[in-house]
């Protein structure tokens, strides 16, 4: 078993720590941790990208974990639409997981950007939207809406990962009325279940730094903790402005990938 911990320096290791914390509070709130705490991953000596992917989701469960607890004793989202959601998301990111073992994530990239600014013009354009909870659907149509989300976000979880939490919010108040608050409660559970797929994908394969991702995780689970705290404390309105922020962090981000994949 490989710990992750043998080469690397204290300088690194405090870096990779801030950036855990980090991570979970922004996860914690809105989603899109991953930013921030898997270019940190990538500092490690020696570190191959699997073993950063795999060793960045075991960090992440901590933290989502934590904030799916705190959440939930605050804010009781309904576990009735939660739960089915997030076992269809467990099976969608363990199938991403074993497409992105022989495809490119460069494939898919161009159409992740576009459907991000989507959701950046929506909500930015929207003031009112996600204030508060207005369901859109009744009855089995609601449950099936949402496993579809949890379905098709949990595979591009497995596949690519970076703003699964905003996805998984900004389809919970665009589609099914949900306000930012209780989007964002629900989304910590389903968000807990795509990284377990994707855990359970890369496991057997051995690429998991145990000791780096404990570190990690402890480091998330602080992060979550206090982000899932600030959010319920501040409200939907608070998370709003967050996730604009974050969403147009990620299309920069992988804006930047495009460019470099196309033109270096």
């Amino acid at each position: 078993m490989v710990s992750g911990l043998e080469s690397i320096e204290l300088s690194t290791l405090i870096l990779i720590v801030v950036a855990g914390f980090a991570a979970g509070w922004v996860d914690a709130v809105v989603g899109g941790g991953g930013l921030i705490q898997l270019p940190a991953m990538l500092l490690v000596p020696g570190i191959s990208p699997v073993q950063a992917l795999a060793t960045n989701k075991m960090g992440s469960i901590f933290g989502t974990t934590t904030s799916a607890v705190t959440y939930y004793g605050r804010v009781r989202p309904d576990l009735r639409t939660a739960l089915p959601m997030a076992v269809i998301a467990l099976a969608g990111s363990f199938g991403g997981a074993v497409l992105a073992a022989t495809l490119p994530a460069s494939v898919f990239k161009p159409i992740i950007v576009a459907a991000l600014v989507v959701v950046a013009l929506f909500t930015a354009f929207r003031p009112n939207v996600g204030d508060l909870t207005k369901l859109r659907h009744g009855g089995h149509r609601h449950y099936v809406v949402a496993c579809l989300i949890g379905g098709v976000i949990g595979f591009y979880d497995g596949l690519i990962g970076p703003g699964t939490g905003s996805f998984l919010i900004i389809a919970l108040v665009s589609a099914m009325g949900y306000a930012f608050l209780e989007a964002s409660a629900k989304a910590k559970i389903v968000n807990m279940a795509t990284n377990a797929g994707a855990l359970l994908f890369f496991l057997p394969h051995g690429s998991l730094l145990w000791g780096l991702g404990l570190v990690l995780g402890l480091a998330n689970m602080g992060g979550g903790y206090l982000g899932a705290r600030t959010a319920v404390k501040k409200g939907s309105r608070f998370i709003r402005i967050v996730f604009l922020v974050v969403v147009g962090a990620l299309i920069l981000k992988l804006g930047s990938d495009i460019w470099q994949d196309t033109f270096a």
